[in-house]
C-alpha cells in the first residue's frame, strides 16, 4: 500500500503508513502520485501536461524520487518482533471495586453495573491482593497502573482509599511507582471526594453524555429520572479543579443512534468550560434500538467533518478544548513495538472483579469463558492467556494489511471483534470505519494547527 492520500476540506494529504510521516502538498503533487509507482516519469508528464507545466511536473517527480531514496516515502515495512509482551508480566489492572450502579444507564455493557453477576462490592482484603498480584507479577517494570472502575467505583470509596493507601506504602517496599485513574458517573462527587481524587488521581473520567436532553434519555437514574441537573456541577467542579491544577481529566460520552449529530455534544461540552473531552460511539447488537450500524455511517462522517470546524475555530480562544480522538503524535511517533502492538489485554493489562476473578479486560468481565484465573491461585487458564498472546500484533491480523490506521490502532479492541465474530482475533467493521474517519480529521488538524504555527 505505501502512502495513503486523500483530499479534506482546504486540503492534499499524504500519509507514509509505514513511518506514519504526513505531507500537506499541492494539488499537482497530489495527482502526480496517482501514477508515480505505475507510470515512467515521460508517462506521467504525458497524462498531466494539459493541466500543469511539465517542467514543473519533472521537479515535483524528482522530490518524490528524493524522499522515497531518503526512505521517507513509500517506507519499507520494518520487521518487529511479533512476540510483543513477555509472558506472564503485568503492569495495569482494573480494579472492579464496585459491581452496582445508582444509575442505569440504556446501553450499559455492564448489565447495570453487576455484569450479569450478583451485586457486590469488593472488599479491602481482595483489594490488597490485587495489589500484591500485580506487584509480584510486574517483573522489572516499575510504573504501574490501576484504574477503580465499577459499576461505580464511589459506591466503594473507603475501599478506593484503602487501596490507594496500601499500594502506595507496598510500593515504596518493593521499587515501584503506581498511577491511578477512576471512572466515575459523578453523582456522588463532594467537595471532600474531589479533593481527593485532585491529590491521588493521575487521572479521573467523567461519564457525561451530551446535551441535557441526550444525557437524560440515554443516562437516567434507577428510578427513570434524568441525570443531567444531579451531575453537571459536580463535573464543572472537578474540571475546573483539575484545569487549574494542570491535572488530566476527560468527559468521556457516548454517542448512539439518538444523537448521531454529537457534535452539538462536544459543543455543548465546550460551551459550558468543560476542555478535555472524548465522545464514542456505542458498541451493541444491531437489533438494540440505540445501536449504530452501518447505514448511520454517513451522518457521523458528517458529525466528525462538523466537529474538526468547532475545534479548529475555538483553537486559539478560550473556548479551545482538547478531544481525544483528535490527539495523534506525527512528530517522532509510536516506537515500532507500539506501533504494532495491541492495547495489551490478557497480557501486560487485565481486570479483576469484586470475587477476585481474573480477567483480559473490563470489556470481557462477566464472560465467564474468559476466566483466567483468580488472585489466590493466579492466572491458571493458559489457554485464554495464550490466545491473547497470539492476537496482540496488528500484523497478524489479515483485515489490517491495507488499512492507513493499522499503526495508529494496533489492531482495535478485541471485545469488539469477540462480540461481532465471536472471535477475538479479527475486527469490528463499523469501528474500524468510524477510527479511520476519525483519524482523517485529526491529521488534517495536525496540518491545520501547524500551518498556524508556522
Amino acid at each position: 500500500m505505501g502512502i495513503y492520500k486523500y483530499k479534506f476540506k482546504d486540503k492534499y494529504i499524504v500519509l507514509d503508513i509505514n513511518s506514519s510521516l504526513v505531507y500537506d502538498v499541492d494539488e499537482m503533487t497530489y495527482d502526480v502520485l496517482d501514477y508515480y509507482k505505475k507510470e515512467s516519469s515521460e508517462k506521467i508528464v504525458s497524462i498531466l501536461k494539459s493541466k500543469y507545466d511539465e517542467e514543473e511536473i519533472k521537479e515535483v517527480i524528482g522530490e518524490l524520487k528524493e524522499l522515497e531514496a531518503e526512505n521517507r516515502l513509500y517506507t519499507p515495512e520494518k520487521k518487529v518482533n511479533r512476540k510483543l509482551y513477555e509472558k506472564g508480566i503485568v503492569k495495569a489492572m482494573c480494579l472492579h471495586v464496585s459491581h452496582d450502579c445508582n444509575l442505569a444507564c440504556r446501553y450499559c455493557f455492564a448489565s447495570g453495573g453487576n455484569f450479569n453477576m450478583k451485586k457486590e462490592v469488593m472488599n479491602i482484603e481482595t483489594a490488597k491482593k490485587a495489589i500484591d498480584f500485580i506487584i509480584s507479577n510486574s517483573g522489572n517494570k516499575v510504573h504501574l497502573e490501576v484504574d477503580f472502575f465499577g459499576g461505580e467505583p464511589l459506591l466503594n470509596f473507603d475501599v478506593v482509599k484503602k487501596t490507594v493507601e496500601y499500594a502506595k506504602e507496598e510500593a515504596k517496599k518493593h521499587n515501584k511507582i503506581f498511577r491511578f485513574t477512576l471512572t466515575t458517573n459523578c453523582v456522588l462527587l463532594n467537595d471532600e471526594i474531589i479533593d481527593y481524587l485532585n491529590k491521588e488521581m493521575y487521572n479521573v473520567v467523567l461519564s457525561l453524555d451530551g446535551r441535557k436532553e441526550i444525557n437524560d434519555y440515554t443516562r437516567p437514574t434507577a428510578n427513570g429520572k434524568g441525570s443531567y441537573d444531579l451531575i453537571i456541577e459536580n463535573i464543572k467542579k472537578v474540571a475546573k479543579s483539575r484545569d487549574e491544577l494542570g491535572l488530566d481529566y476527560y468527559i468521556r460520552g457516548t454517542y448512539t443512534k439518538h444523537n448521531l449529530d454529537f457534535y452539538k455534544d462536544v459543543k455543548h461540552f465546550s460551551d459550558i468550560g468543560l476542555k478535555q473531552l472524548s465522545v464514542e460511539s456505542v458498541v451493541a447488537d444491531e437489533n438494540e434500538e440505540y445501536a449504530i450500524t452501518n447505514k448511520d455511517l454517513p451522518e457521523i462522517m458528517e458529525s466528525y467533518d462538523k466537529l474538526t470546524d468547532i475545534y479548529l475555530d475555538r483553537l486559539g480562544t478560550d473556548k479551545e478544548f482538547r478531544f481525544f480522538h483528535f490527539n495523534v503524535d506525527l512528530d517522532g511517533g509510536k516506537c515500532e513495538y507500539k506501533r504494532v502492538s495491541g492495547c495489551g489485554a490478557g497480557c501486560e493489562y487485565i481486570a479483576v472483579t469484586p470475587f477476585g476473578d481474573i480477567y483480559p479486560c473490563h470489556q470481557f468481565v462477566g464472560n465467564t469463558d474468559f476466566v483466567m484465573g483468580n488472585l489466590n491461585d493466579g492466572i491458571t487458564n493458559d489457554e485464554i492467556r495464550n490466545k491473547f498472546y497470539s492476537s496482540n500484533s496488528v500484523l497478524d491480523k489479515k483485515e489490517c494489511e491495507d488499512c492507513f490506521c493499522k499503526y495508529f490502532c494496533g489492531g482495535g479492541c478485541h471485545a469488539n471483534s469477540y462480540n461481532f465474530n465471536k472471535d477475538i482475533n479479527g475486527i469490528y467493521e463499523t469501528g474500524c470505519d468510524i477510527l479511520r474517519k476519525r483519524m482523517e480529521c485529526a491529521i488534517y488538524i495536525k496540518c491545520k494547527e501547524k500551518e498556524l504555527v508556522d
